[in-house]
């Protein structure tokens, strides 16, 4: 039986706030007792809204942050989240909410993409260089773009780069925070539609943070909803979107706008009518 690709057990985030002379610090409890088991080519979203601890567990399954307690199994492999392996490292990578910051504004496309390469792998230059033009025609980018600049990008095609960085050392998983909210409605779809293509050529495997139910229900297979760092529902994205359980699930469907890629694609038509 092949291991699931991320196993988390019982996973749980404190952090002392505050305190002083008699003055007792305060024990946040930002992340309690997540549990869930992702399967290799499958999404798992985890939503919620800003400070429900999300964001908090995406830095744990990163290996950003150390848990508190609790066990992180990647490819069935125990993490040591206070000593990690470089081999470990490499397995996981994130996708952040906003591209530019993720990028060094001195660093050529091309260098962005086989630093990693040069970095953890044997490869010559000529096979680092290969390997990143394949990798940003990958994402939809072109040749040209290869000696070019991140300012010299839209936000989209800079979250384009960033994907594909994230994928050049062949991953285990791919954590995306939040990977598509600081987009224009458009760009959203195609980020989307290009998550999408990359996991079915590929076989990724996602763990994919975000507020916003209604992109989730275009592409995930599992939603897990955390509240306050409980996870007070978790289940098929069928099952969740079709029935759920939790009232603030329910709160959450009634709070967020549409923003899936029909809908998208409808409010466009609509903005195109109108100016027309």
């Amino acid at each position: 039986m092949v291991a699931p690709v991320l196993e988390v057990r019982h996973l749980k985030r404190d952090y002392v706030s505050g305190g002083g002379f008699l003055r007792p610090a305060k024990i946040v409890h930002a992340v309690k007792d997540v549990n869930f088991v992702l399967e290799k080519g499958k999404t798992l979203a985890v939503v919620g809204e800003s400070g429900c601890g999300k964001s908090t567990l995406a830095r744990m399954i990163t290996l950003i942050d150390p848990a508190t307690s609790g066990e992180i199994l990647i490819d069935g492999l125990p993490v040591d989240s206070h000593h990690v392996t470089k081999e470990m490292r490499q397995k996981v990578q994130i996708v952040f909410q906003n591209p530019y910051g993720s990028l060094n504004p001195r660093q050529k496309i091309g260098d962005v993409l086989a630093e990693p390469l040069l970095l953890n792998t044997g490869m010559n230059a000529a096979e680092r260089r290969d390997k990143a033009m394949a990798m940003l025609i990958k994402v939809g980018l072109g040749p040209e773009h290869f000696n070019r600049y991140p300012h010299m990008f839209s936000g989209g095609q800079r979250q384009r780069i960033a994907i594909a960085r994230a994928l050049m050392l062949n991953p285990s998983f791919l954590v995306l925070d939040e990977p598509v909210s600081a987009l224009d409605l458009s760009v959203q779809a195609q980020i989307l539609n290009l998550l999408k293509d990359l996991q079915d050529e590929f076989g990724l495997t996602y763990v994919f943070i975000s507020h916003d139910l209604s992109v989730v229900r275009y592409i995930a297979d599992e939603v897990m909803v955390m509240y306050f760092g409980d996870v007070v529902e978790h289940g098929s994205r069928d099952a969740v979107f079709g029935n759920p359980q939790h009232s603030y699930t329910r709160t959450l469907f009634a709070a967020t706008p549409k923003s899936d890629v029909d809908s998208i694609k409808a409010r466009l038509a609509k903005k195109v009518a109108l100016a027309g």
